[in-house]
């Protein structure tokens, strides 16, 4: 009897496992669209992929989602500078909050919160919003301490620059970021490497 329990149980995990890594690798090529994506319903189609993604790690899926906002409001700000955004950076900021909560030293999602705080201050010209400042501040600092050379972290510091008036110290930042993507490692996988596009004049 026991023999027949163990066999069971060993079948059933290995099912529940392949099933697993089925979900998880069907998240991969969705990752790999958020750099070739160019329109607003590009990303669209991604932000619908990755919300009803059946994965293990519901927070990836959750994080890509909000990525696929961001990027999406990114495009159409180049276009339009004046437009009408915030609903999308509101549903992309809760979201990436959510994931927050359960990933709080993780450097990709600090790094992304930075980021939709930065995009907020810009869509509604809130400069003197000190929650959103702050949340920027704790962002980047927790970032910083676990992940120097990452190229999105290097971005969000470039639009920090951006939005206080140095434009200089701003380029330079954008200049290394182009160095630290084209350095990243692409073989790993799990490992985000959006984020490119938001460099001026990248290719």
């Amino acid at each position: 009897m026991t023999k027949l329990l163990l066999t069971l149980s060993f079948i059933i995990v290995s099912c529940w496992v392949e099933a697993q890594a089925v979900t998880d690798k069907a998240l991969s090529p969705n990752v790999l669209q958020l750099n070739s994506s160019r329109t607003a319903n590009d990303f669209d189609s991604l932000f619908n992929k990755f919300s009803a993604a059946k994965t293990t790690e519901k927070w990836q899926a959750n994080y890509y989602a909000a990525v696929s906002l961001y990027l999406k409001n990114e495009t159409l700000l180049k276009k339009a500078p004046g437009a009408s955004l915030m609903e999308d950076n509101a549903l992309a900021r809760k979201i990436a909050t959510g994931v927050w909560t359960i990933q709080k030293d993780n450097a990709e999602v600090n790094i992304l919160l930075g980021l939709l705080y930065c995009q907020k201050i810009q869509l509604d010209g809130s400069q003197n919003n000190q929650l959103d400042l702050n949340v920027i501040a704790q962002s980047t600092a927790k970032a910083e301490a676990s992940a120097a050379h990452n190229p999105r972290l290097t971005v969000l510091q470039a639009k920090i620059k951006e939005k206080s008036g140095d434009k200089s110290n701003a380029d330079i930042l954008y200049q290394k970021a182009l160095g630290e993507f084209s350095n990243q490692n692409s073989s790993d996988s799990q490992s985000p490497s959006w984020g490119k596009q938001l460099v001026p004049n990248a290719q």
